[in-house]
C-alpha cells in the first residue's frame, strides 16, 4: 500500500519492534516520531468521499482544539478519495495549525485507514470519529474523565439517528458479536473512542478491525469504559455501509476473531540491554 505523507515526517526504513518498556520507540512502527508526539490526544479521522462533510468538520474540531483539556491535533486519513475530499482536507491542513494529513495512493477501506493513523500516533492518547459527522467531537469531553482509569473509553449511540433497517441490522450484528467474542460492548459501530496509544499501535492489521476494537484492547488485558454519547442524522454525504457490510460481514468476521483469540500472544520485556 503507497501512502502520501503529508505535514508528517517520512518513515524510517526500518522498523524496531519494541514494548512500551521503551516509551520513545513503540512496536511495530513504520513512522519516525512525528509532529503528533508533541500532544497528548492525536484524533484520527478516516475519510473516504466525504468532501462534503470536510469544511463543516474543520469549523467543529478546530473548536474543539482550542476547548479540548488535553493538548489535541486532528490526523485525517484520505482513504483513496475520488471526489475532492484530499483537495478540501489539504486546504483546511494549510490554515489550521493543529491538523495534518496522510493519503492511500487508493481505496484500502476504514480498517486500513484506522490502523494507518494508529501507527502514525506518537501522543499518549488517540481518538477516532468518522467523518460523516453523526457524533461529535465535543462528546470526547465526555470520555475523558475516564481515560486513567482504561485502556479505552468508547461511546454508545444511546438515541440512534437511523434508518429502521440500519439500526435493526447494527442490533443484530452488535448482538452475534457479544456472543462469540464475549466481550460485552454494546454498540462498537459507535466511531466515537478513545485508547492508550501504546495498546492501539498493537492492535494487528486485518479487514473488518475496526468492530473489534473493544475486543482487541481486552486481548491484552487492557479496560474498556462505556459511556453515553450523543447520535445525529447525517446531514451530507452518503453512507458507505449497506446490508452486506453492516450485517454479514461482520457475522463473518466473529469466527475469525474466535480463531485469534484462541491464539494470542501476550509478553512484556522486563530486560534488555539493546539500548
Amino acid at each position: 500500500m503507497k501512502i502520501e505523507y503529508q505535514n508528517i515526517e517520512k518513515p524510517h526504513p526500518i522498523a524496531i519492534g519494541l514494548t512500551d518498556q521503551f516509551p520513545s520507540k513503540r512496536g511495530s512502527d513504520s513512522y519516525q516520531m512525528n509532529k503528533t508526539g508533541g500532544y497528548e490526544l492525536t484524533i484520527i479521522i478516516p475519510v473516504f468521499n466525504e468532501e462534503e462533510n470536510i469544511f463543516t468538520l474543520e469549523q467543529k474540531l478546530s473548536r474543539f482544539v482550542t476547548q479540548s483539556s488535553l493538548n489535541a491535533c486532528i490526523l485525517f486519513v484520505n482513504d483513496g478519495s475520488t471526489d475532492r475530499s484530499k483537495e478540501r482536507i489539504v486546504e483546511v491542513c494549510n490554515r489550521q495549525k493543529h491538523f495534518y494529513h496522510l493519503s492511500f495512493s487508493k481505496n484500502a477501506g476504514l480498517s486500513a485507514a484506522l490502523k494507518a493513523g494508529i501507527d502514525a500516533t506518537w501522543s499518549t492518547y488517540l481518538g477516532y470519529m468518522d467523518a460523516d459527522l453523526q457524533t461529535t467531537p465535543e462528546d470526547f469531553n465526555l470520555l475523558f474523565p475516564y481515560m486513567e482509569d482504561f485502556e479505552m473509553v468508547v461511546g454508545i449511540r444511546s438515541v440512534r439517528k437511523d434508518s429502521f433497517v440500519k439500526k435493526s441490522s447494527s442490533i443484530i450484528a452488535n448482538g452475534f458479536r457479544r456472543l462469540m467474542t464475549k466481550d460485552g460492548i454494546t454498540d462498537t459501530g459507535c466511531p466515537l473512542k478513545i485508547m492508550k496509544t501504546e495498546y492501539a499501535r498493537r492492535i494487528p492489521l486485518f479487514n473488518g478491525m475496526h468492530r473489534f476494537l473493544p475486543a482487541l484492547i481486552q486481548l491484552q488485558n487492557g479496560k474498556v469504559k462505556q459511556v453515553p454519547v450523543r447520535h445525529f442524522p447525517r446531514a451530507a454525504g452518503k453512507s458507505k455501509y449497506n446490508l452486506g457490510n453492516r450485517l454479514v460481514a461482520p457475522l463473518f468476521d466473529c469466527f475469525a476473531f474466535r480463531w485469534m483469540k484462541k491464539r494470542k500472544i501476550n509478553f512484556q520485556i522486563t530486560e534488555t540491554n539493546i539500548e
